[in-house]
């Protein structure tokens, strides 16, 4: 007497858990790797922070031209040239009061 078993060939499961873990280790990969979708999302934010950072020293440094350009030989503004005296020299007109 003969049993007749059904098992599955060993191939065909071999295949199927060859491309599970293949395909498992290649999400892994897309979501977390170094290309992947979160390295993404923080070269982003990195991008944007920097490209802030950016702008608000171009702006810092645009106010700083003017001023120097305004504190020249060539161009000399008296109030901006005032301002300074009385901020770095604390120097003060004879008829000023000083509140502190």
């Amino acid at each position: 007497m003969q049993q007749n078993r059904l098992r599955p060939a060993l191939g065909p499961v071999l295949f199927l858990m060859l491309a599970f873990m293949l395909g498992s280790y290649f999400t892994f990969a897309a979501v977390q790797g170094n290309n992947g979708i979160f390295q993404r999302i923080e070269t982003e934010a990195e991008i944007a922070r920097l490209t802030e950072t950016r702008d608000r020293l171009a702006a810092e440094l645009g106010q700083i031209e003017n001023r120097t350009r305004r504190l020249s030989d060539s161009y000399l503004d008296l109030d901006l040239l005032d301002e300074r005296a009385r901020e770095v020299l604390g120097m003060l007109r004879a008829d000023e009061v000083v509140i502190r």
